[in-house]
């Protein structure tokens, strides 16, 4: 195992901070690169990651990795130091209000004015090709501010690997995750061996976030140019939503951490005997069939419905209560599908949204991700 330093700008005098990544297992073969907490409030990742180096440790002691593994536990340390009134706020950078996981820089956008020169018959000549343009252009940014040079450095380090794992939460939510749709069978394992109760397909939700920038690009690739020239998925890439915030235990990170092992020994990765794959309870739908539910009116937020529950239209979610007139409003999908995320407060404000139901019918189009 090596372990990598990597220093971003310094906001101000007297003030530094770095990513610290894990390298597992020898270089020449696949490459995995797998991140926790880019919403540094989203803590689930770190424990998984920690759990998770554990075991790359021991496989790597006993030769058994195939190929190049690398995890990022804490992926944001500017969004860990930054707590407002004692609450910790990781989502969003304070200084500029921007999302940490927004605004990556798109590799298509950077890739294709230097790549069709380079493009030939052989498919994994073109892959080799595509990559080495995305370090060029990569390495030819120059971040001004800590937070760009940050994600500067996530992508300098992922932007080359076949499997992405970005590991999140949500508030309140059973396991999921997102993905391209193009990617499907390659994922559809994950899934099931992490057991998700939703499998969420958009080809571009808009907004450049970590995990789309690294599939998305191939995707466009393969659309411009592949009646042309072969071009492959270089990059499968994954955001895991790992249940909700408060969802921080060593049960839970020991499943989901042998969870990851027995999906990259079922890629090869890992030189053992693939795990049974389980059975997948929900199917796989799309970003844009999912119902997002909001308070009509201001009050106490009391839910109904568990997450992970399958859902019927018509059927209760949650009561909004006016404890000032006696006002019950009672919230109901219009949806048939699986109510995978709600909200962690129990207040609501009027239009908030308060739960998420996944559908198998488009429902919204445009910008499909939450801020």
């Amino acid at each position: 195992m090596q372990t990598q330093t990597h220093p971003l700008i310094s906001p101000a005098l007297g003030t530094e901070r770095h990513l610290t990544s894990f390298h597992y297992g020898p270089s020449g073969g696949q490459k995995i690169y797998i991140q926790a907490s880019l919403h540094a409030d989203e803590l689930p990742g770190m424990l998984v990651a920690w759990e998770l180096r554990k075991r790359l440790a021991a496989l790597e002691a006993a030769g058994k990795l195939r190929g190049e593994i690398v995890v990022v536990p804490v992926s944001n340390p500017i969004g860990l130091n930054q707590r407002l009134l004692g609450h910790l706020v990781g989502r969003f950078e304070t200084s500029t209000a921007s999302n940490f996981n927004r605004n990556f820089h798109d590799l298509a956008e950077l890739v294709m004015p230097r790549i069709e020169p380079r493009l030939t018959g052989d498919e994994q000549q073109n892959l080799l090709a595509v990559r080495a343009a995305m370090r060029e252009a990569l390495a030819e940014e120059m971040p001004t501010t800590e937070l760009e040079s940050q994600r500067l450095a996530l992508q300098r380090l992922s932007y080359d690997a076949d499997v992405v794992l970005d590991l999140h939460c949500d508030f309140e939510a059973a396991m999921h995750l997102y993905t391209n749709p193009d990617l499907w069978p390659d994922v559809e394992p994950l899934a099931r061996y992490l057991d998700a109760k939703a499998s969420l397909f958009a080809l571009n939700a808009l907004g450049t976030p970590f995990d789309e920038i690294h599939s998305f690009c191939w995707s466009e690739l393969r659309a411009r140019y592949g009646e042309r020239y072969p071009i492959p998925m270089g990059t499968i890439s994954v955001t895991i939503e790992l249940r909700g915030q408060a969802d921080v235990s060593y049960a839970f990170a020991e499943k989901d951490a042998q969870a990851i092992v027995d999906y990259l020994t079922h890629r090869g990765v890992i030189d053992a005997t693939p795990a049974p794959l389980p059975p997948l309870e929900f199917e796989a739908t799309p970003l844009s069939g999912t119902e997002t539910l909001p308070a009509p009116i201001s009050g106490v937020l009391v839910f109904r419905a568990p997450v992970g529950a399958r859902v019927e239209p018509g059927e209760p979610i949650a009561d909004i209560v006016d404890p000032l007139t006696d006002r019950v409003v009672t919230i109901t999908s219009s949806v048939a599908g699986v109510l995978f995320a709600r909200q962690r407060t129990r207040f609501a404000t009027a239009g908030m949204v308060v739960a998420w139901v996944a559908g198998a019918e488009p429902l919204r189009s445009g910008a499909l991700l939450t801020n």
